[in-house]
C-alpha cells in the first residue's frame, strides 16, 4: 500500500473561532472532532500528518484582498481549540509535521512536496478550511506535484455555498477520491 499523508489545512483561530478575523465559524468548529479522529488514526498507522497553516506578516500584500488574518506570532494563527490540544499532545511525533504557508496552496514555496516525497508519500488527503479556496488549491498543488489525492467531505468546511461544488470539481479535475 502506498504511504499516505493527511494535510490539516488552516484550522486556526482566525479561520474557525467565532471571533476569528476571517472565520468559517460553526461549520469549521463542527469538523474538529472528525479531523482529530482521522489525524489520530493516521499517526497510529504510522502515516504522515501535516498541519499546513497560513503564515502572514503584518504588512502582507495578501491583506489587500482579505482582512488581516493568521499573522505570525498571534493567537489568531494558533490551531483552534481541541486541535491545539491534540497537536501539543502529539508534538514531537516523528510523523507530525508543521508547515507554515504563504499562499492558499500548501505546496507553494513550502518545500512540502519534496519532504513528502522523501518520506515515500504517494497519496495526500485534505481536511480543513476553506473547501473552495485553500483545500481546493492544495489539492490542485498536490496533483501538480504528482500525488494521488483524497478529500474528506466530513472534514472540510467553508463560508460560501460552494463547498460541495468544489469537492465534486476536485474529483472531476484531479481524480480526487471523495471520502464520505
Amino acid at each position: 500500500m502506498a504511504k499516505e499523508a493527511l494535510l490539516i489545512v488552516d484550522m486556526s483561530n482566525d479561520f474557525v473561532a467565532d471571533t476569528g478575523a476571517l472565520t468559517v465559524g460553526k461549520p469549521g468548529q463542527d469538523i474538529v472532532p472528525y479531523i482529530i479522529d482521522v489525524a489520530t488514526q493516521f499517526l497510529d498507522e504510522e502515516k504522515i500528518v501535516v498541519v499546513a497553516m497560513d503564515a502572514h506578516q503584518p504588512n502582507d500584500p495578501h491583506f489587500e484582498l482579505w482582512p488581516p488574518h493568521n499573522v505570525v506570532g498571534t493567537s489568531g494563527q494558533e490551531l483552534y481549540g481541541e486541535l491545539q490540544d491534540w497537536f501539543k499532545k502529539n508534538e514531537g511525533h516523528k510523523n507530525l509535521i508543521y508547515t507554515p504557508k504563504p499562499n492558499y496552496n500548501a505546496f507553494f514555496k513550502t518545500g512540502l512536496a519534496e519532504k513528502l516525497k522523501d518520506l515515500g508519500v504517494e497519496k495526500v488527503h485534505s481536511v480543513g478550511v476553506c473547501t473552495d479556496i485553500c483545500d481546493f488549491l492544495t489539492i490542485a498543488g498536490a496533483d501538480a506535484e504528482g500525488f494521488q489525492t483524497a478529500i474528506h467531505r466530513r472534514g472540510v468546511a467553508t463560508f460560501t455555498d460552494l463547498g460541495d461544488t468544489m469537492v465534486n470539481h476536485m474529483k472531476t479535475c484531479f481524480h480526487t477520491e471523495i471520502i464520505e
